[in-house]
């Protein structure tokens, strides 16, 4: 039986619950009333079931799926403003024992590249990151029990953690690494990660099953029950992910707003983050011999309902989009974006040739970062590097609070905007620079608190003259 606050991974996602709610979606995408209804409900700002989503996301009426469009760049707006926060992902290894069908770190893929980056090589990755910006990381690595133990993840952490170049530091870490046990989650946190980040790939068990024919990762019941273990390690924050064309679209629509409500169930507090990846190409994966890939208007869709379903949670979309794609969703309730990004092993230092490639998968949005943050600034968004929240303690329960509530944007705003000056300042071009500049003084006219505005006024000429790290 379906129960979201079941610890059994077949319970709180459950099959026939699942299908259930692709049915009962399907006999509604054109009930007028009834999807009025959802609607009013959801501009209530409180969230939506699985099960009303999905008649969102089955929607046929024309005129509703553009009111469903309005209501997420809505939500959007009064939730994460017009800030969007800026990352990297820092691969560490590509070694992995699992079989994964999708993936080309596969054990079997005698193509790739193996690499494992050295405590020095991680060092001068870093460098090279903060040099373009950059503060804040997701690490990345493949599983293998022999080359990437979680002594070896620790010791990368606090190798980021410790480099101080120039203006330039990591403020924050994220990692996204296979399920593991309590203690190595409990590990992690007295580390001082960020978000912890684990894709599901698909919640249908009998096609996981299928794509994980080998490796650890083929225990369904290990892997979706991961966020359990890491919560009760001590992680407060938690990313959730589907990888979209491995299975329908439907079934991990549900699946996902499904293990959210798990969380919010058990924990008392959903996922702080859902990625929206899409299948793509990589060594030697081939997206065309996947069945259930799905287009762009569709793609665009899931991120509006996701958006209306969890208005509190970080959206986030990486380089596997391209810029035409990633600027649709954004105002459709993405919230955090991937710049300059490189999927190789090594790859920041020393840019890959095909001969050596050693990738997770091709980069469609190949721009520098300067680039996208002077793209977004001409798009009316604020580029955010902000992890003031992680660090004054604001995660998990006492971050969503604040969210829920509306008070976060007296930090968020302020804070997004001297990060953007710090950026400005130490890594812009000079058309970037001035495109920011004027940026922040616009909205430095739409702070309302004058006690916030008159504080950040200081800490913004402070930047001006060198000093760095302020934050509400």
């Amino acid at each position: 039986m379906y129960d979201p606050k079941s610890m059994k991974a077949d319970e709180f996602i459950n099959h026939e619950e699942i299908m259930e709610t692709i049915r009962y979606a399907e006999e509604n995408k054109s009930n007028r009333e009834r999807i009025d209804a959802i609607l009013e409900k959801a501009r209530e700002r409180k969230g939506l079931s699985h099960r009303d989503a999905s008649v969102l996301l089955a929607c046929d009426l024309e005129d509703k799926n553009r009111e469903i469009e309005q209501l997420a760049e809505q939500i959007k707006i009064d939730f994460y403003g017009n800030r969007i926060v800026m990352f990297a992902p820092l691969y560490l290894s590509n070694y992995c024992i699992n079989g994964c069908v999708y993936c080309p770190y596969h054990r079997k893929n005698k193509t790739i590249v193996r690499k494992k980056l050295t405590q020095d090589e991680i060092r001068a990755e870093v460098i090279a990151l903060q040099d373009m910006g950059h503060k804040r990381l997701a690490i990345e690595a493949g599983e293998d029990p022999q080359n990437n133990p979680i002594e070896y993840i620790l010791e990368s952490i606090r190798t980021i953690y410790s480099i101080k170049h120039k203006n330039g530091a990591i403020r924050r870490v994220n990692v996204n690494i296979a399920a593991t046990t309590v203690e190595n989650y409990r590990k992690l946190h007295e580390a001082g990660i960020g978000t912890y980040i684990l894709f599901q790939e698909t919640y249908n068990r009998k096609a996981y099953e299928t794509l994980h024919p080998t490796g650890p990762k083929k225990d369904y019941d290990y892997h979706t029950t991961a966020m359990d273990r890491a919560m009760e390690g001590g992680i407060d924050d938690v990313g959730l992910g589907v990888l979209y064309g491995l299975d329908t679209y439907k079934y991990e629509f549900a699946g996902i707003l499904m293990h959210a409500e798990h969380l919010e169930a058990v924990h008392g507090v959903g996922p702080h983050t859902i990625s929206v990846p899409r299948l793509c190409a990589a060594d030697d994966i081939d997206p065309d011999d996947f069945e259930n890939g799905i287009d762009d208007d569709t793609f665009a869709k899931i991120v509006a309902c996701l958006r209306i379903a969890v208005p509190y949670t970080g959206m986030i979309v990486s380089t596997r989009e391209s810029q035409k794609s990633r600027e649709r969703v954004l105002r459709l309730g993405i919230s955090q974006i991937s710049g300059g990004s490189r999927t190789s092993v090594g790859g920041y230092v020393v840019p890959e040739t095909p001969e050596e490639n050693s990738a997770q998968f091709d980069v469609s949005d190949t721009r520098t970062l300067d680039e996208v943050v002077n793209w977004l600034m001409r798009l009316g968004y604020i580029p955010s590097f902000c992890t003031a929240c992680y660090r004054a303690g604001r995660t998990g329960d006492r971050f969503m609070k604040l969210v829920k509530s509306g008070q976060i944007a007296n930090c968020c705003q302020p804070n997004a905007l001297m990060t953007l000056k710090e950026y400005l300042e130490d890594y812009a071009s000079e058309d970037t620079k001035k495109i920011g500049d004027e940026l922040i003084r616009n909205e430095m006219e739409r702070v309302t608190n004058p006690k916030v505005k008159e504080t950040a006024t200081k800490y913004l000429a402070s930047i001006e003259q060198g000093e760095r790290d302020f934050r509400f």
